[in-house]
């Protein structure tokens, strides 16, 4: 763990790298198509890194894809060692139904939103909270694969109005949340605030089933998380599932609601 390069020690060896070719950041804006001020905010770390840029970077100054392999080495680590298994079904998965009643599921998590939940961690250094924001947001690209899980999200409406961020961190959350309800392969589902208390207030939780038929699920508790096969906590989860289920919204009613909340944040 101790060779793991860190995201300071990556951003200073690209800059490093762009002054040793004798490149202002004007210069390599002009060879990535990025422009100069994103340069900077990478560099300084006011932006978060992210592949294409490496990609990018790595293709002009011909490093032989040195940065790319280094943000590789970096996300590989970035996850504490108890979410690795779940996170290795995640890829797997051919559907997720994912249930939450306090905050948006991080499968659909804007950079801004997850950055804000993360730093309310006060035991998080600045350096795990951007480590664990770039492994959160390369889970994502699951979504974005030729052949994606099906995505059944459902969570409370009060996820919808408790403000995490500012303002604008929340409109602009809930519209990436409309804009993920117009995919094929994913639908959010809201449980109205009236509704009165119900068994998935208990907890989150999101039930995963692989190509074979298998199912596993994943818990979340104020520490840690972990992942259970077990047929009797199986029968469970999913007897919670229909229940909030029972609960939610259709989701083209949901799709309407968050809507109405994202309009409320402007």
């Amino acid at each position: 763990m101790a060779d793991v390069p860190t995201l300071g020690f990556l951003r200073d060896q690209l800059r490093r790298a762009r002054k040793t070719r004798g490149l202002s950041q004007e210069d390599l804006s002009k060879m990535i198509n990025y422009a100069p001020s994103s340069i900077s905010a990478i560099e300084t770390g006011q932006n978060q890194l992210s592949a294409d840029y490496l990609a990018r970077f790595d293709k002009v100054l011909e490093t032989g894809g040195l940065f790319v392999g280094m943000l590789e080495l970096i996300r590989l680590h970035a996850e504490p060692d108890w979410f690795r298994p779940w996170g290795e079904i995640e890829r797997e998965a051919v559907s997720l139904r994912w249930y939450d009643p306090a905050v948006v599921p991080g499968l659909l998590q804007t950079e801004t939103y997850a950055r804000a939940i993360l730093r309310a961690d006060a035991l998080l250094t600045d350096e795990q909270v951007e480590k664990r924001l770039l492994a959160r947001m390369a889970r994502q690209e699951v979504l974005a694969r030729d052949e994606p899980p099906q995505l059944i999200a459902i969570l409370d409406e009060q996820a919808l109005r408790r403000q995490v961020g500012d303002r604008a961190t929340m409109h602009e959350q809930l519209e990436h949340l409309l804009a993920a309800c117009a995919r094929p392969h994913i639908q959010v589902r809201v449980i109205p605030a009236e509704t009165p208390w119900y068994i998935g207030l208990n907890g989150p939780f999101v039930l995963a089933r692989l190509a074979d038929g298998t199912e596993v699920a994943h818990l979340d508790n104020q520490r840690r998380g972990h992942t259970v096969d077990s047929p009797n906590d199986l029968a469970a989860l999913g007897r919670g599932w229909e229940t909030v289920a029972g609960e939610a919204l259709p989701h083209r009613q949901s799709a309407r609601l968050i809507e109405g909340v994202a309009k409320s944040w402007t």
